[in-house]
């Protein structure tokens, strides 16, 4: 699968970054594309991969003119492109960073930082720390900062910018991660894995540039974001499947009781009886309570599983 650049020479990068592979997934970003490659070359990281989501615009070639080893991806999707180039990589940390110019390499020793020093296994650039005034949208931001509050309350965890596209980690933490995401989702993905797993995470704040002009974002705000939020969901009846099956239960019963208290106002002023309505009332009431004792249960043998993870490790 894929070309290597007979410019590099050698898919391995050499110097004291040789530990370092840049992943940068990318898709019609030929405009971009090589200021990314040369900036991370400039800072002394010469092993850049670039998984190609079937790009039209040159994006291939111009990666490969810059020094990049370029591979094309089987499906389609970021979520996909990143899953399929991780099983490529054999360096001990990955750098990830999208090809659109936003991100800068002069940030890059910071994110490896606590990798190397052994705080963290991994790490994820906030954006909103030096952002520049036009580089997002209003309704952008609104969007991040509900994801990552969403994230917080469902996850238990304050990661401030979950959907951050610049990451850092190791190699043999994300084998730990159960991975499916195949679009913008896998952000998101990454995050929750990370809880669950307790791997250790540490928050760096970078600069977020515009993008440059003439190139376009292959985001688009409300499906994306509604994948992401759906994605949060999903992910919680394996990491809190107290809220998962919680909320649901809630509804239920408020459903239940609000439909029972109009059969009983029914009754009682007008002597109307709703039977099929008093009936739906009862189920929707009962349906919730086993949908709460089991998101109660599920809840306990989570904690009782993690605890015994934690012991088993420490034992290691």
């Amino acid at each position: 699968m894929g070309d290597v650049d007979a410019a590099t020479g050698s898919e391995e990068a050499t110097g004291e970054d040789g530990d370092v592979c840049v992943l940068v997934p990318a898709l019609d970003e030929a405009e971009t594309i090589g200021r990314v490659i040369d900036e991370m070359h400039e800072q002394g990281y010469g092993n850049v991969l670039v998984i190609d989501g079937g790009s039209s615009d040159g994006t291939v070639e111009v990666a490969r003119e810059h020094g990049a080893r370029v591979e094309q991806q089987s499906g389609s999707g970021k979520g996909q492109a990143i899953r399929e180039a991780l099983s490529m990589i054999e360096a001990e940390f990955v750098l990830m960073l999208d090809g659109d110019g936003t991100y800068r390499a002069a940030d890059a020793d910071a994110m490896l930082e606590p990798l190397r020093a052994g705080r963290a296994e991994h790490v994820i650039g906030n954006r909103f720390a030096d952002m520049e005034s036009d580089a997002m949208p209003r309704m952008n931001q609104f969007g991040n900062r509900l994801i990552n509050r969403a994230f917080a309350f469902i996850h238990g965890r304050d990661l401030v910018d979950i959907t951050s596209g610049y990451r850092a980690f190791t190699r043999e933490s994300v084998g730990r991660f159960r991975l499916s995401a195949t679009g913008f989702g896998i952000e998101t993905e990454l995050a929750v894995e990370c809880v669950k797993h307790d791997a250790g995470t540490e928050i760096v704040p970078l600069t977020y540039r515009s993008r440059p002009e003439g190139s376009d974002t292959n985001l688009r705000p409300v499906r994306d974001g509604g994948i992401i939020l759906i994605t949060l969901y999903r992910l919680a009846k394996t990491n809190n499947p107290l809220f998962y099956f919680g909320s649901v239960g809630v509804l239920s019963i408020l459903f239940g009781t609000g439909i029972g208290i109009y059969v009983g106002v029914e009754w009682f002023t007008q002597s109307v009886s709703h039977e099929v309505l008093a009936v739906v009332a009862g189920v929707s009431l009962l349906f919730g309570l086993q949908l709460l004792m089991f998101g109660v249960l599920s809840d306990m043998l989570l904690s009782l599983h993690r605890e015994q993870l934690h012991r088993i490790e420490r034992s290691d």
